[in-house]
């Protein structure tokens, strides 16, 4: 499928995934989750009650490594009937403190791209999350200054990518996103006119996932690498 980005003039790249790694922490933190509740309920099944008091709680507490961390606190208390100990709920918070302390690990490649691609186009990164916590990653990235405007956004439908065009007074046929979510960073641009490219991580959170009958007939490239994006825009 052959897309025309001659027009475009204002790139955005949403963060975690995308730039650096994230979702991995997460995955390593259902597992030790799941060691410290092992004595209540099977792994599984603790894997299962977690994403569903996540996805309770997302109109709460939004996304983010916090809002997690309050989803793990219910789910133990859940889990076990209430009697889970002290301890038990200090390691997890632990685990939550040991995810907002790791290093930033920028993705191949990274640089590169938004190196060559700020000499000629405006760079905004459009991410999701609890706000501190990414411009804490943000700024350890390095990545900083290749960006035009910063966003955290408090989820990413047509109506919040709408509004952040608005206010920046950017056309949808000159905005490209890049992101590794169907659901957050491609699906939505579609729908309201932009462009969008699909790098995709490893793994992906099971409420990012999207079905084929979703995608069918929407005009966007998929990448293997964010590097290639360079073949693509120039």
């Amino acid at each position: 499928m052959e897309i025309d980005y001659s027009q475009i003039k204002v790139i955005g790249f949403d963060a975690d995934d995308t730039l650096w790694v994230n979702e991995t922490y997460f995955r390593d933190a259902e597992i030790a989750f799941g060691k410290l509740l092992s004595e209540y309920e099977t792994i599984n099944k603790i894997d299962q009650e977690l994403f569903k008091m996540e996805m309770q709680n997302l109109g709460i507490y939004g996304y983010g490594v916090k809002a997690f961390m309050l989803s793990m606190v219910e789910s133990a208390m859940e889990i076990s009937n209430n009697n889970v100990s002290i301890k038990t709920i200090q390691a997890i918070l632990d685990i939550g403190k040991d995810m907002i302390n790791k290093p930033v690990e920028l993705l191949d490649g990274v640089e590169t791209v938004l190196s060559t691609l700020s000499k000629k186009y405006r760079l905004i990164l459009a991410t999701k999350g609890d706000l501190l916590d990414q411009e804490r990653k943000l700024e350890k990235s390095g990545l900083t200054d290749y960006f035009h405007h910063i966003e955290v956004l408090s989820d990413k439908k047509e109506k919040n990518y709408s509004r952040l065009l608005n206010h920046l007074d950017i056309k949808p046929s000159e905005f490209l996103m890049i992101g590794n979510s169907l659901k957050s960073d491609v699906l939505p641009l579609i729908n309201i006119k932009a462009h969008a490219i699909h790098v995709p991580f490893h793994t992906t959170w099971a409420h990012e996932q999207v079905t084929e009958k979703e995608t069918n007939g929407k005009a966007y490239k998929t990448l293997s690498s964010l590097k290639e994006v360079l073949n693509l825009i120039h």
